[in-house]
């Protein structure tokens, strides 16, 4: 069995990794570390776990678990894995931003692997650090990359995409509240989200001559999880032609799929499913993607890399059901 530990247990991300990883047929839950909850029973804090663990939070580590989660808030990895070591054994995945760019994939010696496996999965593979993607990241990089990968960017791309309001994170804000997101809609950090580094680096690495812009509008939407993103772009080819490059792309891929009809938020809620559209529309292609920002976006990925890292199916433990009606 592979032990695994949790650092920063009580936000979302940590409570999807906990049901997952309780429920993975290949693991073992070691610790979950929360200095804010410590003692006190993690069913207390992720309710919808009453009944499946009697576990508490610590804030004492095990140093030699087989793989260890970081999902601390962004900038906080480093300060911790500064403070707190672990075995030479132990693989770690981060679920921040903090080792995602190339210029900030070096830590201690250690370098982390970008973790989305539809561009990375031999590295993954051979990988003992993965900087897991961020929730916006997959979405869109999913939506993109069969292009740049072609060589065929060659104006701006536009993207719109929406996420749900525990796309926030747990803690508070004005945007948070109920009575601020129910019957609202806005945007959010136009044109420089954070995520943007990301998107654009891999676009580079698959295109390198790209040298036009990604223009991204992040929008909150008044449901609780899951990203639906549109882009759209130049593109002189016919939509079979795109379908083919897309079906050729993804033709290994273990939960991207393109879709023939439109797609919709609820065929990927509660899965790990990325799911993509295409549509031509005179010289411009669109591209729909849709995915569970908790998941794909953040915990089902990071249980999809351990996999590829430790040797197992991909889909181990993430035979997930979305919730239809």
């Amino acid at each position: 069995m592979i032990s695994a530990g949790i650092i920063g247990g009580a936000g979302y991300t940590a409570g999807e990794l906990i049901r997952l990883l309780m429920h993975h047929p290949e693991t073992s839950l070691d610790f979950v570390y929360s200095t804010s909850n410590a003692g006190n029973e993690i069913q207390q804090v992720h309710r919808d776990l009453l009944g499946d663990t009697d576990k508490s939070f610590t804030d004492k580590i095990n140093p030699n678990v087989d793989v260890v989660f970081l999902c601390l808030g962004h900038g906080n990895s480093i300060a911790f894995l500064k403070k707190n070591s672990f075995s030479e054994q132990t693989r770690i995945i981060d679920l921040s931003n903090d080792f995602r760019l190339t210029g900030d994939c070096l830590f201690q010696g250690k370098k982390f692997v970008y973790g989305l496996p539809e561009i990375n999965r031999k590295e993954v593979e051979e990988a003992k650090y993965v900087a897991n993607p961020g929730c916006f990241a997959t979405a869109i990089q999913l939506a993109l990359l069969p292009l740049a990968k072609n060589k065929l960017f060659e104006d701006d791309i536009h993207v719109n995409a929406v996420t749900g309001a525990t796309g926030a994170g747990v803690s508070l804000s004005a945007t948070t509240h109920f009575t601020w997101r129910d019957n609202n809609f806005s945007h959010y950090k136009a044109f420089d989200h954070q995520h943007l580094g990301e998107i654009n680096q891999n676009i580079k690495l698959l295109q390198p001559d790209f040298e036009k812009e990604v223009i991204f509008i992040p929008n909150r939407g008044n449901f609780s999880r899951g990203i639906f993103a549109t882009a759209y772009t130049k593109f002189d080819g016919s939509l079979e032609q795109a379908q083919a490059l897309y079906s050729d792309f993804y033709k290994d891929a273990e939960f991207t799929h393109l879709s023939g009809q439109d797609i919709f938020l609820k065929q990927v809620v509660n899965t790990n499913k990325c799911l993509i559209h295409l549509k031509k529309f005179r010289n411009k292609l669109l591209i729909s993607s849709a995915i569970d920002n908790l998941l794909k976006g953040a915990s089902g990925q990071a249980i999809q890399n351990m996999n590829i890292m430790f040797g197992l199916s991909e889909s181990e433990g993430l035979q997930l059901k979305a919730t239809y009606f």
